[in-house]
């Protein structure tokens, strides 16, 4: 029996990790086995996640697993949509620059910075005394 298709994407943003599955389907979006409405309550982070879609007109035609950890809402919507983007290039290659002149396959490589020894912060330092 034949396995049925499906195309894989890993998305990064922050410390948010977002495994995607798509499938030939009705549009329907799960988040950690969560609908997808449920688990991204901001109607900016749900557009964020359906962009890919928007822009290279797919909206409707795959089902969407995303399996996404670490991070907050925003990083994890942020890495959804991340690799939504290049689970959809795996899918089909034509997308390729519709979705890079949207900027959807760049990684937001911004992260939090860490803290230094000596210091109370990763750029505070402490009151300096010349006496």
């Amino acid at each position: 029996m034949a396995q049925a298709v499906e195309f894989l994407g890993t998305g990064r943003r922050k410390t948010s990790t977002a495994r995607i599955r798509l499938s030939p389907g009705t549009g329907k979006i799960t988040v950690n086995k969560r609908p997808f409405e449920n688990y991204f309550s901001v109607e900016a982070q749900r557009m964020a996640v359906q962009q890919p879609f928007v822009t290279t007109a797919t909206l409707g035609k795959f089902d969407v697993k995303i399996n996404v950890n670490g991070g907050g809402p925003a990083g994890q919507a942020g890495a959804a949509r991340h690799g939504i983007a290049r689970a959809l290039l795996a899918s089909d290659e034509a997308l390729k620059p519709l979705l890079r002149a949207d900027g959807l396959l760049t990684r937001d490589s911004r992260m939090k910075e860490r803290k230094k020894y000596g210091q109370p912060g990763a750029r505070k330092r402490f009151q300096f005394s010349k006496r």
